[in-house]
Order: C-alpha cells, then sequence, then structure tokens
C-alpha cells in the first residue's frame, strides 16, 4: 500500500456504496486501484499523464473521475459514508458556513465550448455522444465560459470560490463552486439546501441542524436571538478548520481542472476521504 492510498478498514467502509456497473458494457475495471490514483492526484495536484503504473492507465483513472463527478457518484458516495457516521452517532450537528477562495491555475482555463452547427471549427466533426452524454451535466445558464465553470476574474487572475457547510468535527457536509468574485450570502442557503445525510432504512434524508437547545433557551419568544453570541462565534473555528483540512489536498488548494463540475468532484472525493479517516 502506498502513501496515501485507502487502508483496509477505510475501503470496508466504502466498498459497500461503490457501483457495480458502469451502465455501459459491464464492470468497472477494479475499484480500489482505481480510487487510489484518483486520491493521489487529489492529494499531489500532479497531471494525470503522470500517475505512476500501480494505478493502471492514467486515462482509465482520468475518465472514472470525470464520469462520476458528472453523474453524482462523488457526491453519493460521500453522502452514503456520512450517513453511516450519523446511525454511528458520530456526526456532531452543529453545523457552520463560510467560504474559501482558490486560485486557479493556468490549465484550468479554456475549456471546451459546445457549438450549436453540426460541425467544430475548422470542420472536424463533433464527437460521438455515446460516453459524453452520461458524462456530461446540464450546462449553467449563460453559455458556459469562465463563469459557467465556475472561475472568475481578479487581479491575480482567475479564481474560483468553495463554499461549503462542516460539522462539529470540522468535516465538510456539502460544497458548492462558483466564480472567486461570487459574494458569500448568495450561496448560504444553497450550501444549506445541499445537506442531505440519509436515514437508515425509510424516511427523508437528514438536512437541518440541531436546534432543540436553542429553543429551549428562547422558551416562548422565538425567533432569533438578537445579541451577540460570544460562545457561538467561538465555534466559527470549526469551519475554518474544515477549509485547511480540504486545502491540504494540492488539486483542492490550487484547480487544475477546467471544467466546474470536475473541480466540485476533486473537492468532494477530497473531503470523502477526510470522512473516511476521521
Amino acid at each position: 500500500m502506498g502513501r496515501g492510498d485507502l487502508s483496509d478498514a477505510e475501503w470496508e467502509r466504502l466498498r459497500p456504496f461503490l457501483p457495480v456497473s458502469n451502465r455501459r458494457c459491464g464492470r468497472w475495471r477494479d475499484h480500489r486501484q482505481v480510487i487510489d490514483g484518483i486520491l493521489h492526484r487529489v492529494r499531489t495536484g500532479v497531471q494525470w499523464r503522470d500517475l505512476p503504473e500501480r494505478f493502471g492507465p492514467w486515462k482509465t483513472v482520468y475518465e472514472r473521475h470525470r464520469l462520476w463527478s458528472a453523474d453524482g457518484t462523488w457526491e453519493r458516495l460521500l453522502q452514503q459514508v456520512q450517513a453511516a457516521a450519523d446511525a454511528a452517532g458520530e456526526t456532531d450537528w452543529d453545523i457552520s458556513v463560510d467560504s474559501t477562495i482558490v486560485r486557479a491555475h493556468q490549465h484550468a482555463a479554456g475549456a471546451h465550448r459546445p457549438t450549436a452547427g453540426p460541425r467544430l471549427k475548422g470542420g472536424r466533426k463533433p464527437r460521438t455522444p455515446g460516453r459524453d452524454a452520461v458524462a456530461e451535466p446540464g450546462r449553467p445558464p449563460g453559455g458556459g465560459g469562465a463563469g459557467g465553470e465556475g472561475l472568475g476574474r481578479s487581479r491575480g487572475g482567475f479564481t474560483s470560490k468553495l463554499h461549503l457547510s462542516a460539522d462539529g468535527r470540522c468535516r465538510p457536509l456539502s460544497l458548492i463552486v462558483t466564480p472567486g468574485q461570487r459574494a458569500d450570502c448568495t450561496q448560504f442557503k444553497p450550501v444549506l439546501e445541499k445537506i442531505r445525510v440519509p436515514r437508515p432504512g425509510l424516511g427523508r434524508p437528514r438536512k437541518k441542524p440541531d436546534s432543540q437547545a436553542a429553543r429551549i433557551r428562547k422558551g416562548s419568544r422565538g425567533g432569533r436571538p438578537p445579541g451577540f453570541d460570544e460562545i457561538r462565534y467561538k465555534k466559527r473555528n470549526t469551519v475554518e478548520r474544515a477549509i485547511n483540512r480540504l486545502k491540504q489536498f494540492r488539486a483542492v488548494a490550487t484547480r487544475y481542472d477546467k471544467r466546474g463540475y470536475v473541480y466540485l468532484g476533486t473537492a468532494t472525493a477530497a473531503a470523502l476521504t477526510i470522512w473516511l479517516r476521521t
């Protein structure tokens, strides 16, 4: 086992939730080998072509990451691991929300834009829709481009902003990627709404933090306390420590992915690793 690879215990926690079929042509290549390759790239920020040979063909590793980022597999895996931790009473539902700026490398620019006509620039035919039809998510409003891929302009160049919520143990619960200049207040509600921790058996996913203690303290007054809560404010460090944990992964701290959904998958894979190792 190489440095940064999944341990046997971590693999056993993740294995039950992995997809069995790739929905196209049978079974996947060995999940553990490919996931270790993805996590190696997320941890080190190495170019896909430079992945060590022990992870298998680099293109297989990249395509698995791209596809799972597009179809929501990384998010579902994160939610399932969160659900297992919640069922075991290991989740602290004292939630904090914040964001962090991420510098985009020059390799993150230049994502392909779709064309309306039947041919691309230079007369080339468009790629066959088979694989891309599965992998490509719906494009954001505005026709794509830098803004649609979560890239924003600043004095230092392209930046992205990673908005997240974290539990009381400094672990990411939900993640959203926007251009770097996007205000935090615009994403506060979407970040909270994206928290979806499935419950064992039947029932809706859990989406709300603990509120019983706050209701007891407020009694019949209801509403939000008008004063400054010093004790609550001291707990702000939990989300800041969660951000610090995420940025230990170099492919999260610096964005190399051209497509916004792929970078979100990279950050989600890092968050999944944090949950598996705490």
